[in-house]
């Protein structure tokens, strides 16, 4: 195994084609099955960097900018941003393509934490990121800034730790009612 790898040798990108069995009620594609699609692609990547099976920790923020249609069609992208001892950041970038007009949007991009196994099924060590560019600073420094918030919010209303009265005055203005 290589001690580091830079993250253009294990980028990862699939086309695929839109059709009616993926769209939801509304007529637009299901977002489910986008997700499912990045899902992979992050697999996908991240075993190709780490040369081991990998699992999905967690997926960061996922916002849908822009309606898929049925027809179109779908690009992921994907790259190693971050790499810990075990885990990777892997970003997900998605667009779609009208093939009539060729016009293109952004319809949206997540990081996914992905953990390298082993056969027994044991995290694993995956070799380390050799940054290159500005670009490649800014999305491992970012991935740290993310872990970093992540690990707050996840201790910060346990619910031993939590003080209702220190939250209150935040639900002012907020469409809720209080009936404790």
């Amino acid at each position: 195994m290589k001690e580091f790898k830079s993250s253009k040798e294990s980028r990862v990108s699939i086309t695929e084609l839109m059709l009616p069995a993926h769209s939801n009620f509304g007529g637009k594609v299901h977002g489910g099955y986008i997700l499912n699609l990045m899902d992979q692609i992050a697999f996908a990547c991240a075993s190709k960097h780490s040369r081991s099976y990998c699992v999905t920790a967690s997926v960061n923020k996922v916002d849908f900018l822009n309606p898929i249609e049925v027809g179109e069609l779908v690009t992921l992208k994907a790259a190693v941003n971050y790499t810990g001892r075990t885990s990777m950041v892997v970003g997900v970038r998605v667009e779609s393509e009208n093939i009539t007009t060729g016009k293109k949007k952004h319809c949206n991009s997540s990081y996914f934490t992905m953990v390298a196994k082993d056969i027994d099924g044991q995290s694993k060590p995956v070799p380390g990121l050799i940054i290159d560019d500005v670009q490649g600073v800014r999305r491992y420094a970012r991935s740290m800034q993310r872990k970093s918030e992540a690990s707050s919010r996840s201790t910060r209303f346990y619910a031993a730790n939590f003080k209702m009265e220190e939250h209150l005055a935040s639900l002012d203005g907020e469409n809720v009612k209080l009936d404790l």
